[in-house]
């Protein structure tokens, strides 16, 4: 007898092929028969009219400190995930000096939006060396399977202590010692290594992160040893506009490794136009069948003002500055005072940063979001054509509209792929051989991006809803986010609807699948706040054979499981 058996559902099997009506059955954690009638099982799900698809795998997070006290790494799991990849970015928490984890601290709340207090809260420090860590994660609860990079911000400082973190440049010796702990870490069950270039990452406000300057020869230095080992990936975040730059290099390393080498692929408004110039790269490197590989996320990557955000107009206004530490239900009935929002609107902002100055103040690019949020809206619906309609000005539309919905509603600045207003160029790029869905930054940003909700989005939008432009296949959507995910990081049991794979699953209603809009929630250890968005539609995930997740709600099991390198043992 099967454990479980899926009755009657629309297999959509991860290969992008066409979906069929058919039974699916479980046992042992894995699937035992796809298609056709299924035996008896323990328990039955009535699957009829819904989707049944691989688990989404997720392979750009940054819960590297949420795993060791979170095992659903929520949101992600509320969005069907079942296998998240973390450590990207190069920022992460091992291998570290007991001296130095205040600091890496530091380095991910001032990258990643990840307030201190909550890491330092939350953290269970129970390691020093990388294999440590991975022993602290495979020991911690988990509602799905996750597995680990290695950051070279932690690498790097771990090694060479404050000539790292002063940007010198590493030695031979230094080299060596790197490459000997990245080598431990890799056979321990590291499913990869991450790096960044880019000048967007900073911690105490004008500090960039160990390695962002780092040469290209200690860069080959480090990902040629996973060539040397002959697994692990390769991760990449650059300078957007300068990825051109980038591209003979790393090139050259995934030709040399013959793994894949993975870089954030993103459009940027100062140089919109690179992204094609970047996919004949791509088109070259899949000709010459090289894993160079782009990844991309599913809609424009999107800043979100509201009054509790980290972000908004009006944050470095001395008098926002003076009530910001409020209580919301404070801080809102203040900022409805008219002589407070009359001084607030009168009062000079004491902005430092030129990209801050430019961000609030291009209202052409500022819509409101609100609970059917559109992410692909038109110009006509941006604040700078409300503000044209009305005759008021631009502050004046943005600061009521934050004050909506009991002060909880929130603006859209998409700062990332929307530089055509529209997302054509990403159509193209979703259907690149050589583009991977990535870039949900899962457990980071919590003041100011929600883009965890990307898997929902792929499916709702791409596959259903979508106006504006051409849609996409539910099929090819499905594959994107399973089997291709999977391939990229090696994970060959998982990401399709086949005999002897893992029954990773998520069970669909079609016409129920939809996003809400983003919050403000304050569930993190210390109080901590973080934007969450949740969904309607899934009708119950599996990881590993067991039910997790049904309704939208966690089920209490908790099958998964640490990730570890081919020479770890977990995968194949």
């Amino acid at each position: 007898m099967d454990d479980i058996l899926i009755r009657g559902g629309t297999l959509v099997d991860g290969t992008g092929a066409a979906t069929y009506t058919g039974d699916l059955s479980i046992r042992d954690g894995k699937i035992v028969n796809v298609g056709g009638k299924g035996s008896n099982a323990a328990r039955v799900i009535e699957a009829q009219g819904c989707l049944v698809t691989p688990g989404w795998i997720d392979i750009h997070t940054h819960y590297d400190g949420q795993a060791t006290w979170d095992p659903y790494l929520s949101p992600s799991t509320w969005h069907g995930v079942t296998t998240a990849i973390m450590g990207n970015c190069g920022v992460g928490f091992a291998p570290v000096k007991a001296e130095r984890r205040d600091w890496l601290i530091k380095v991910m709340e001032g990258v990643e939006d990840i307030p201190g207090s909550v890491l330092s809260e939350g953290i269970r420090w129970d390691w020093e060396t990388f294999p440590e860590y991975l022993d602290a994660l495979d020991r911690s609860p988990k509602a799905l399977d996750i597995g680990a990079q290695v950051p070279h911000s932690a690498l790097r400082t771990y090694t060479m202590g404050d000539r790292a973190i002063h940007h010198d440049e590493a030695s031979p010796a230094d080299l060596i010692a790197m490459r000997d702990i990245l080598r431990e870490a890799l056979e321990a069950g590291a499913v990869g290594f991450s790096t960044a270039r880019t000048f967007l990452h900073k911690y105490d406000e004008r500090k960039y992160p160990p390695g962002t300057f780092a040469t290209e020869d200690e860069l080959m230095a480090l990902g040629t040893m996973m060539g040397e080992l002959g697994y692990g990936v390769f991760q990449m975040t650059g300078n957007h506009p300068a990825m051109e730059q980038e591209m003979p290099w790393l090139k050259a390393l995934a030709r040399h490794n013959n793994l894949p080498v993975l870089f954030n692929l993103q459009q940027t408004d100062g140089a919109p136009d690179v992204w094609k110039r970047i996919a004949e790269s791509l088109d070259e490197a899949r000709d010459e069948k090289i894993p160079l590989m782009g990844g991309i996320s599913g809609r424009p990557l999107g800043i979100l003002f509201s009054w509790q955000s980290t972000l908004h107009p009006f944050i470095a206004h001395p008098t926002f500055q003076a009530m910001q530490h409020l209580p919301p239900d404070q801080l809102i009935a203040a900022l409805r005072k008219p002589e407070i929002r009359r001084k607030i609107m009168n009062e000079q902002a004491g902005l430092r940063d030129r990209r801050a100055e430019r961000l609030f103040s291009t209202f052409s690019k500022i819509y409101p979001l609100g609970d059917n949020p559109d992410y692909e809206p038109l110009p006509e619906e941006s604040v700078a054509a409300i503000a044209a309609r009305s005759g008021h000005p631009a502050l004046e539309i943005i600061y009521d509209m934050m004050l909506e919905n009991d002060g909880k509603a929130i603006l859209y600045f998409p700062s990332f792929n929307y530089s055509y207003e529209n997302l054509d160029h990403l159509h193209q790029l979703l259907l690149h051989e050589n583009t991977v869905n990535s870039l949900s930054d899962g457990g980071a940003h919590c003041g100011y991006i929600c883009d965890v909700s990307m898997p929902t989005f792929m499916l709702s939008y791409w596959a259903r809803d979508r106006k504006r432009g051409p849609q996409l296949p539910l099929e090819w959507v499905v594959k994107r986010q399973t089997s291709d995910t999977a391939r990229v990081y090696g994970l060959h049991d998982r990401g399709l609807l086949v005999e002897g794979h893992k029954a990773d699953i998520n069970i669909i209603d079609p016409d129920a699948i939809r996003l809400y809009g983003p919050e403000m929630a304050y569930d993190l250890p210390a109080g901590g706040r973080r934007l969450v968005q949740r969904a309607d539609g899934y009708v119950a995930t599996l990881v590993n054979g067991q039910t997790t997740f049904e309704n939208g709600r966690p089920t209490g099991d908790l099958p998964g499981q640490l990730l570890r390198g081919r020479r770890g043992g977990h995968r194949p």
